[in-house]
């Protein structure tokens, strides 16, 4: 999806993507790219970090920022990602608030628009899940004012090049922030931790998906083979949650590496060898030296 090549990088900015849990950010962000970069799921909460991806579109490049979703919580990883989500806006040229054309307008909405009355720069509605949803835009459009409203489905892409289109006309003059083939700043080995995690959410049931992390410990590329090894740890807090990770005769954690190997070796475009270990951290999400361990930093 980029012809940098022949057309010189003239305009760029950051675009923000926020809503409430669930509401497509990541499934949005995966169509612009046209490559899957960030996990998805149908439970909410998936993502917890924020993350970056670069789109190269004609003389325009966008940098588009994935937060988690804006929820209530009380444990230190829930306040965490609602700090992750809003602490973007300052970084940002435009602001994408996504809503749900499925359902109406829930406190969440109506709280998030309102931490964003303050922004420095403009907003644009985003009405989700058109393909499924038929919650007319402006059950929404009066909990701010926004620069524009855009209907969509991030899933078939309906309403997507419109989006693009206006947010190419919003950003500023600007230089080449990243290189044409550059899809993310994020590591290689957090987005192998961040596939591993979306297998679990995919694969185990109720509450536990929420007291999961994952790290790799090691990784080494083969290129006289076409190999790339990584062994990962999946991190959970009881000793209960360690079994229902593993599986009867591991057949649970052997489908999430094998769901998890076949999406890095799309990305890659390499053979992978996938090693993972389940560990217990008791009660890690309530613990700040076990959050900034995994990569959460709790402090601002």
């Amino acid at each position: 999806m980029t012809d940098a090549a022949f057309s010189p990088i003239t305009h760029s900015g950051f675009v923000g993507l926020l809503g409430r849990p669930n509401v497509g950010k990541s499934t949005l962000l995966n169509h612009v790219l046209g490559q899957k970069l960030v996990i998805t799921s149908p439970k909410p909460q998936t993502t917890r970090n924020r993350v970056t991806g670069v789109l190269n579109r004609g003389p325009v490049q966008m940098v588009f920022l994935d937060t988690p979703g804006v929820h209530q919580g009380e444990k230190l990883i829930n306040r965490y990602m609602v700090r992750e989500a809003l602490s973007c806006v300052p970084d940002v040229d435009v602001v994408l608030l996504l809503v749900d054309a499925t359902a109406a307008p829930t406190g969440d909405d109506r709280e998030l628009a309102s931490q964003l009355m303050a922004a420095p720069v403009p907003l644009v509605l985003v009405v989700n899940k058109v393909d499924v949803g038929s919650t007319p835009s402006d059950a929404y459009a009066g909990l701010h004012r926004f620069h524009a409203v855009h209907r969509v489905s991030a899933l078939t892409g309906d309403g997507v090049p419109a989006l693009l289109d206006e947010l190419a006309g919003m950003l500023p003059e600007g230089p080449e922030y990243y290189p044409a083939d550059m899809l993310s700043d994020r590591s290689e080995r957090f987005i192998a931790q961040e596939f591993i995690r979306e297998k679990l959410f995919e694969l185990t049931e109720e509450e536990l998906p929420y007291s999961i992390a994952v790290t790799v410990e090691q990784w080494e590329d083969r290129p006289d083979k076409n190999l790339v090894v990584v062994h990962a740890t999946v991190h959970v807090e009881r000793d209960s949650q360690k079994g229902m990770v593993i599986g009867k005769r591991g057949a649970l954690i052997k489908e999430v590496g094998l769901r998890a190997r076949q999406d890095l070796e799309a990305l890659l475009g390499s053979r992978v060898f996938l090693d993972l270990h389940v560990s217990v951290d008791k009660n890690w999400t309530r613990d700040p030296k076990a959050l900034r361990r995994y990569g959460y930093e709790v402090q601002r």
